[in-house]
């Protein structure tokens, strides 16, 4: 952990060409620290015992989104739902063929909760750096919205930037710059970033910047600073690159005291009512959960014995007012994965094979109050309304 003086120091700097034992060493410390301060603070790090929350069952809705017919929408990558349950898409127009180019529709769409067009903005202009591969838009108390990029092409500038903008397309701030990068431990620029929750309560951003770089960073939304960040398991973000994935067959299990001790693909990043931080780290197939100063609390696998290695992307809570539910989704399996949230215990999946409805790159989700969950497919270039099912 780097940051604010009110979070722990985390677990100190990680060594290069650490052994097998050293994670084992490394990971009983954390196991006791964890342990002792989870049960001060009430949290939970195993499974409580009782029965789970049973699976929840859902209709699908496709082509509800009603769009101007002179636009043409290209990958989707994100979905998000403001507190007038308005719906708001970020899509990305050059992924379009050129003969679809002209009537590529702008990279911002919002809809109200009936999909009904209101307006749309967005793309390269003046001012400020537009990211060159949309990936993430949140959308804060105050309508402002939120987008990052993850564009890193090598040999070229990277998306290392976040932006805010009003509801109506007028630029408010830029946190970082475009190819600015220092690395993982910048506190000033991101890098490829995959995802963005602003936490209004606090007056803060978080930010999982973890394409390019491997850590969660945390901005004042009212003036850009920096205020916290930190990797794996809480510690400091490590300075070594990330590996590959693991080649896309059934994997060997993980022996234990041999888990990542950094992350490698943060993709996503919630706040539950509660305050725990869900973070998820895409291929190394897992969420972490910290609190908001970056205390590590909890892990729980997400599709590990699945033939894809790319499996915990976008989040999403149920709208109940626990968030009794903690939808995953699996991007590289085509499925969501259901976790009952306060045991941290995954209970189902939502796919095909389950009598689901059909997923195609499930990215990042959304939901709203009233019992409905957005999923952002990229390949689909559509964004699926699942509303929970009584029969």
């Amino acid at each position: 952990m780097i940051g604010d003086t009110e979070s722990p120091g985390g677990q100190g700097e990680q060594c290069n060409g650490r052994s097998s034992a050293g994670w084992r060493i490394r990971l009983q410390q954390i196991a006791l620290s964890v342990g002792a301060a989870a049960a001060a603070a009430g949290a939970t790090v195993a499974s409580k015992p009782g029965t789970l929350a049973p699976m929840p069952r859902f209709s699908a809705q496709r082509g509800w989104l009603k769009m101007p017919k002179r636009w043409t929408m290209g990958d989707i990558s994100a979905v998000a739902v403001d507190r007038h349950d308005r719906i708001w898409i970020l899509q990305r127009p050059r992924s379009l063929s050129a003969a679809n180019r002209d009537s590529a529709a702008p990279p911002v769409l919002m809809f109200d909760s009936q999909g009904r067009f209101i307006r749309g903005f967005g793309g390269a202009a003046a001012g400020y750096d537009w990211p060159t591969t949309e990936h993430s838009l949140a959308v804060d108390a105050a309508n402002h919205v939120w987008i990052a990029g993850s564009g890193r092409t090598p040999g070229s500038s990277g998306d290392d930037m976040l932006l805010e903008f009003t509801d109506q397309g007028l630029l408010i701030r830029q946190i970082g710059h475009r190819g600015a990068s220092g690395g993982n431990r910048d506190t000033v620029n991101l890098h490829a970033p995959g995802d963005v929750f602003v936490d209004d309560t606090r007056h803060e951003v978080y930010v999982a910047d973890g394409y390019g770089n491997r850590r969660v960073i945390v901005f004042d939304t009212r003036t850009g600073g920096f205020r916290r960040m930190w990797g794996g398991f809480g510690g400091v973000p490590t300075t070594e690159p990330a590996p590959l994935p693991r080649p896309a067959v059934l994997p060997k299990p993980i022996k234990d005291g041999e888990e990542p001790m950094d992350f490698n693909g943060v993709h996503g990043v919630e706040i539950a009512r509660d305050g725990r931080v869900y973070v998820s780290d895409r291929n190394n197939q897992r969420i972490q959960v910290f609190t908001r100063a970056g205390r590590y609390l909890a892990q729980v696998s997400i599709d590990p014995d699945m033939p894809s290695p790319v499996t915990a992307s976008g989040m999403a809570f149920s709208g109940d007012r626990a968030q009794r539910y903690l939808f995953v989704a699996d991007f590289g399996n085509n499925a969501l994965v259901v976790l009952d949230r306060q045991r941290l215990a995954v209970i189902g999946r939502i796919d095909r094979a389950e009598d689901g409805p059909a997923l195609n790159a499930p990215h990042l989700l959304a939901t709203n109050g009233k019992g409905v969950l957005y999923v952002a497919e990229v390949a689909g270039r559509r964004v699926q309304r699942l509303t929970y099912r009584t029969d």
